[in-house]
């Protein structure tokens, strides 16, 4: 029976082993720069919010988000929206489009070349291979959890 630490290291392996076969080739050319890779993505973890809220979130002087929010609206990534509760309010929140690009510079597999290999297995073993990887996330939530207490 393989101890803890030999299993650590076979799944090391084989997780560094599946990232090389597996992951997307990011384009050269893509539509946002890191910085308003960062902005996106933390409108998308923290809602939607006001210009100086965002600047306050992520230390940038007004006038820099601003320009930063006005370029990802041209771009028709970011949309302005008035606050329900206060009419006076005008919030900052992802556009339909930015939802969809942000969805796709996060992808880190190619679902492609995995399809294609997850199609070469038995429906049975593609449940069981899914439903192993679950439990082992939920592993990693429960142990987190506990840690932070």
């Amino acid at each position: 029976m393989p101890t803890i630490r030999e299993q650590t290291q076979t799944f090391t392996r084989l997780y560094s082993e599946a990232y090389a076969r597996f992951h997307r080739a990011i384009p050269k050319r893509t539509l946002l720069t890191p910085e308003s890779f960062a902005v996106l993505e933390h409108f998308r973890l923290a809602g939607p919010l006001t210009v100086t809220e965002a600047a306050r979130h992520m230390d940038r002087a007004q006038s820099v988000m601003s320009e930063i929010i006005g370029q990802l609206a041209g771009k028709e990534l970011l949309t302005r929206i008035r606050d329900a509760r206060d009419k006076r309010r005008i919030l900052v929140w992802l556009s339909e489009k930015g939802r969809k690009v942000l969805a796709e510079e996060t992808k880190v597999l190619c679902p492609d070349r995995l399809g294609a290999a997850l199609a070469g297995m038995r429906p049975s073993e593609r449940d069981a291979l899914l439903f192993h990887f679950e439990q082992l996330l939920q592993a990693a939530v429960s142990f987190q959890k506990g840690k932070s207490k």
